[in-house]
């Protein structure tokens, strides 16, 4: 019998509250195993399909600890940076993000290609704690410093297998060398080709892996 519940892997009420009220009673495997991991600090490699849970997974201890330290950004300065292959997913994560943090200050957005970027640009200038983005607009919008990613604290890779068979390795790369290297790194891949193996060990320290 799993007696698990969030409340009892370290995430607080205001969090807690939101997973009720969607539904979400007790945690799937990859959520009991990352989120203690995650908010000890630790670096984290998940091999996670879609579906799993991997997103809350992620976001509610990163959520948490932004809310523990009373994070708030400054004006085109994130905190936490999460990169997704496409904006279906961007979109996805963010609705997830809202979803979770309704009951607390923290702000978020997504950016993406394929829109118009000036309502992405006046967003990023209010300040946002939680970016989530696709490499090639976030990209454009720091090349241009619309963005500022040097007071990053939190970055994840989600489905890194897909970001590089669509060519991103480079702007992964790039955007990479824009962050702190005093940071939280997480790395999610539903498969472990070299490349992303390799990406894991350039980016991740000791990382924590889940299967």
């Amino acid at each position: 019998m799993n007696n698990t519940n969030f409340d009892s892997l370290g995430i607080g009420a205001s969090l807690s509250r939101a997973l009720a009220e969607i539904g979400y009673d007790q945690p799937t495997a990859i959520q009991a195993q990352a989120i203690p991991e995650l908010l000890a600090g630790n670096d984290l490699l998940g091999i996670a399909q879609t579906g799993t849970g991997k997103t809350a997974a992620f976001a509610l201890p990163i959520l948490e600890t932004l809310i523990a330290n009373s994070v708030r950004a400054q004006a085109k300065c994130p905190k936490v940076l999460i990169l997704a292959p496409t904006r279906e997913l961007a979109a996805q994560i963010r609705d997830e993000v809202a979803s979770y943090a309704r009951h607390t200050s923290i702000r978020y957005t997504c950016i993406f290609g394929g829109v118009n970027q000036n309502p992405q640009v006046k967003t990023l200038a209010k300040g946002v704690e939680v970016l989530v983005a696709t490499p090639g607009r976030l990209l454009d919008l720091a090349n241009n410093r619309h963005v500022d990613l040097r007071q990053v604290s939190h970055l994840v890779l989600d489905e890194a297998d897909r970001l590089l068979d669509m060519g991103f390795i480079r702007d992964v790369k790039k955007i990479i060398r824009m962050l702190p290297r005093d940071r939280q790194s997480l790395l999610f891949s539903a498969t472990m080709p070299a490349e992303v193996a390799d990406l894991a060990a350039e980016i991740l320290d000791r990382p924590t892996r889940i299967n």
